[in-house]
This record gives C-alpha cells, sequence and structure tokens, in this order.
C-alpha cells in the first residue's frame, strides 16, 4: 500500500517547490520536516518582537516577466507576496577600509554601468565587457532563462571560467576589481575556485530587479504548504527521516524517529546528498558514488549578529552593505582568531511597522565550523531545546563585540541605536538546515572541474531523487531551479518549464 505518491523530505525552498510542482501535476505529495518551523533557509524568527529573517536578506529576478517572478506566478504566490523594490540606483553599497566612498551596485545594467562610471570614469570599456560577459553567460543555461532543452551542451562553452581571473582581465583598476567582487558573500566566493557562471547567475539576477520581503521571507514558505495542504497533500511537522527503505531495486519508504514506516512510489530528498546517501541502505549506490560526494567541499559558514534597534531609532534604508578590509574582498574566509573579522555584509528587513525607521539589522561574517567544534555534541532546535553552556554563550558574546567594534569604525554610533542582540553560529545552521558543518550554499563550486559539483537529481534507485541547493545553484531562485530539474526528472519530461514560462 503506498500512503502517497510522493514523499519529500525537508520542507526548505527545493522541497516546497517540488510539492508544488509536482501537486499541480495531480500527484499527491507528503512532506516530512524535522523542525517545528517549516521552510529551511526561508525560515524566520522573532527577537524582542521583531522579525529576522535566516536566508532570505533580499531576492532578484521579480520584475513581471523575469525568471524568478514568473516562476512564482505559477505557483500562484506572486500577488500574495508583500514585496518591497529595493532603491534603483542601488541595491548593494561596497565598502572597504581606509577608502571613504561607498562604491554602489543599481538595477538595471545601464544604471549599473553608469553609477559604476561616477568612480571608475576610464573604465566603460571594461564594464561593458563585464556586463556583456554576465548576459552571454546567462544565456547558456536554459533553465534560468525558462527555456527547455539543450542543458548541458549550451551551459559547457562557459563552465571553465574563473570568476576573479575574468575580472581581472577586463581592468588593471586594482579597486574597480575589488568592488565587482564585492558582493562575494552571496555565493562564498574563493579566488581561484568560483567559477564565473555562479557570479553571473546570481548577479545578473539582481541587477535585473531586486527587492525585499516585507516582514520576513517566512511567507514564501507558507503560501508554497498552504497551496500544497490546498490541493490535497500533507506536511508533517516535527518528524525527523532516520532511514530510507529499498526493497527490490526501488525507494519504497521512509522510517520515522519512532520506528514508523511511510510509504510512497517516489521519494525526493531536499536534505544533503550525502546524508541522504547514509541513510540509504543499497547496494545499488556504489561505495565510490558515496565516496566522491563524501569528497566534496562545502562552503563555509557565518556568525550571524541580529540586532534590535531602540524604537524609531535608526533610519530605514532600501540596500545592503558589503564591508571589507583592504585587500581581503577574496580572503575574509581566511581570517585568524586576531584579525577575525575580515568582512561581514550587512542587511536591514523591511518592516511593515515603519517606512523610515529600521526595526532590526542582520550582519553575518564567516566562521568556520571549526571554531565551534567543541560544542559539537549539542543540539539546540525549537524541538529539542538545548542548552551549550556558558562557554558557548560567553564565545557569541565575545564574538558580537568585537564585531560591533569593527563596524563602528563604518557605522559610527551604532551601538546609540541598539536596544539588545541576539547571535547565532555555524552550530545554529547545522541543526536548522540540516548541513553536517552549517555550511552556507552547499557543495563549493570548482571552475577547474566544474563537472565534479553538478550532482544529477537521479540516483541509482530509480524512483529515489535529489533536489535542493547542492544540485545547481543555492538561494531562493537556485534552489527554485533545482526543483524544476527535480521535477522534469521525476515526471520524465520538461513540459513544467513551458508552463512556467508561459504563465
Amino acid at each position: 500500500m503506498r500512503d502517497h505518491d510522493v514523499i519529500i523530505i525537508g520542507s526548505g525552498m527545493g522541497g516546497l517547490v517540488c510539492g508544488n510542482l509536482l501537486s499541480l501535476e495531480g500527484l499527491k505529495v507528503c512532506v516530512l520536516e524535522k523542525n517545528r518551523q517549516i521552510g529551511g533557509c526561508l525560515q524566520t524568527y522573532v527577537r524582542d518582537r521583531v522579525i529576522f529573517d535566516s536566508g532570505v536578506h533580499y531576492l532578484g529576478g521579480l520584475n513581471k516577466g523575469q525568471n524568478l517572478y514568473q516562476i512564482f506566478k505559477y505557483l500562484d504566490i506572486i500577488d500574495k507576496l508583500k514585496l518591497q523594490k529595493m532603491d534603483e540606483d542601488v541595491f548593494d553599497k561596497i565598502l572597504i577600509e581606509n577608502d571613504d566612498k561607498e562604491y554602489v551596485f543599481a538595477q538595471g545594467y545601464e544604471n549599473f554601468i553608469n553609477k559604476l562610471l561616477v568612480d571608475f570614469p576610464e573604465e566603460e570599456q571594461g564594464l561593458r565587457a563585464y556586463c556583456d560577459k554576465i548576459k552571454e553567460v546567462c544565456s547558456k543555461f536554459p533553465i534560468y532563462n525558462l527555456r527547455s532543452g539543450g542543458e548541458n551542451h549550451e551551459k559547457a562553452s562557459v563552465l571553465e571560467i574563473d570568476t576573479k581571473g575574468f575580472i581581472e582581465s577586463i581592468t588593471t583598476n586594482v579597486r574597480l576589481r575589488e568592488v565587482l567582487a564585492g558582493n562575494n558573500p552571496l555565493y562564498a566566493g574563493m579566488p581561484d575556485k568560483t567559477p564565473f557562471y555562479v557570479h553571473a547567475l546570481i548577479l545578473n539576477s539582481y541587477i535585473e530587479s531586486s527587492w525585499k520581503c516585507i516582514d520576513g521571507g517566512s511567507q514564501i514558505a507558507k503560501y508554497l504548504s498552504r497551496n500544497i495542504l490546498n490541493r490535497g497533500g500533507t506536511i508533517i511537522r516535527n518528524r525527523e527521516v532516520k532511514k530510507i527503505i529499498a526493497e527490490g531495486g526501488k525507494a519504497t519508504s521512509v522510517e520515522l524517529e519512532d520506528g514508523s514506516r511511510m510509504f510512497a512510489n517516489y521519494i525526493i530528498s531536499n536534505i544533503p546528498p550525502v546524508k541522504t546517501l547514509e541513510m540509504t541502505d543499497t547496494e545499488l549506490i556504489k561505495r565510490v558514488y558515496r565516496n566522491r560526494l563524501k569528497s566534496l567541499e562545502n562552503s563555509i559558514s557565518c556568525f550571524t549578529l541580529n540586532i534590535v534597534f531602540k524604537k524609531d531609532s535608526y533610519k530605514y534604508f532600501k540596500y545592503n552593505y558589503y564591508v571589507f578590509n583592504e585587500g581581503c574582498v577574496w580572503t575574509t574566509g581566511n581570517y585568524t582568531q586576531d584579525n577575525w573579522p575580515l568582512g561581514y555584509a550587512v542587511f536591514v528587513a523591511a518592516s511593515s511597522k515603519s517606512p523610515d525607521y529600521a526595526d532590526g539589522m542582520t550582519v553575518l561574517a564567516y566562521m568556520t565550523y571549526e571554531e565551534v567544534k567543541q560544542w559539537d555534541h549539542t543540539r539546540n532546535t525549537v524541538s529539542h531545546m538545548g542548552e551549550r553552556g556558558e562557554s558557548y554563550d560567553s564565545f557569541k558574546k565575545r564574538k558580537a563585540e568585537v564585531l560591533l567594534d569593527n563596524m563602528e569604525r563604518k557605522f559610527p554610533g551604532l551601538r546609540d541605536h541598539i536596544k539588545s542582540y541576539y547571535t547565532a553560529t555555524p552550530l545554529s545552521y547545522r541543526d536548522y538546515i540540516g548541513t553536517d558543518d552549517g555550511s552556507l550554499y552547499g557543495i563549493t563550486k570548482d571552475y577547474k572541474d566544474t563537472l565534479k559539483t553538478f550532482i544529477s537529481p537521479r540516483t541509482k534507485l530509480p524512483n529515489l531523487f535529489f533536489t535542493g541547493q547542492n544540485l545547481n545553484l543555492h538561494g531562493v531562485l537556485g534552489a527554485a531551479m533545482s526543483a524544476i530539474v527535480t521535477t522534469n526528472a521525476l515526471m520524465g519530461n520538461d513540459d513544467i518549464i513551458n508552463k512556467i514560462r508561459n504563465a
């Protein structure tokens, strides 16, 4: 007996979009989530009555007809979301220590170029070559452009371009090179490693249009989950999957924490592929494949500082900041205990409470899992509350104060506006998102071996599929596109692409 057509493990963006796409095709979907709150990186949390996002700090591609707009339109959520367009003339500001200028990224390619020409008037040729290359690379990815067919053939010619190397090829101006790489914390950019296609696909979506979710990104998860329920599907929280049971050459069921089993015709895992294989006992998935996935490097994690402002104290702004120590744009992850942080990102959430004043600010600075390894044995989620101890609290407070001291140099007087603050570390990301080391963006991509880090949604069990940020690209847009790839694989065609494009 099959309880459901499809069981989806994990309710992150990839899982919820898969659930929506398949339920629209008439399949009966069940989503299993180990935490109390659904959404993975779409989750929000409230501190001192202020909403903070865990992952969705801003979105791109949401102008009418653009890729994420069309996906949300097809999923029937675009008109329900509370969205705010960011400043047309600046969605990101790049700041560098010992330089008083604020370099800006603007929406729209001509605007993007013209705003940078204010600070780099001799660099028009290089900036146009840079933007043309971004658009060319993006054009090679059919699903990104909501086209069907030719996925591998088209993109093969642009996979092996190095981001840092390409930026250096279009200008000799050292400061412009740093600025163009300045929002690389969006994809945990690494020198001599990060492929230009990652840089291009992400930055292009924000240049096309940049948006914030008013009162947090969890609204995306709310409406996606409501759609699944309205189409006869099921979402079960606080139910952790411990095993995927394979019998007769197929995945037949999942075993839950309490030992009970649930059966389905198909199983989709939205948790990391390595974790999926660890819970799947079958000889069909060979050790060499398991070891290959285990050998892939994960992207770095971060320390998060969530600041609650005094009421009507700190002016709201419709852009983000990326701040770096001089010469450290590409190396902020290579810090020591003495020089941390080498850079940080600042996001101010859009709130329905006030259009003029910010009620909170989120600051992210890279942090390796090694720094919190001594508390590795602890778990702390909403459904499994646990204390990591006084030493952990002291560690977090010390880091927060160092980060705030650092921020005062670019944001003088910031401390005067703070009512309270709260912190999170790679352990928090591990517990809520499901990666062993709290990785921000899943598997690290390497332009020298790009095919190694492309993971097929298919497995050797013909009805077990992967989805989520580890397949192609991370973020809301990346995970949504991975869900499309997974759904195509399960359905055996790419009809859904045409439906989304024509929504």
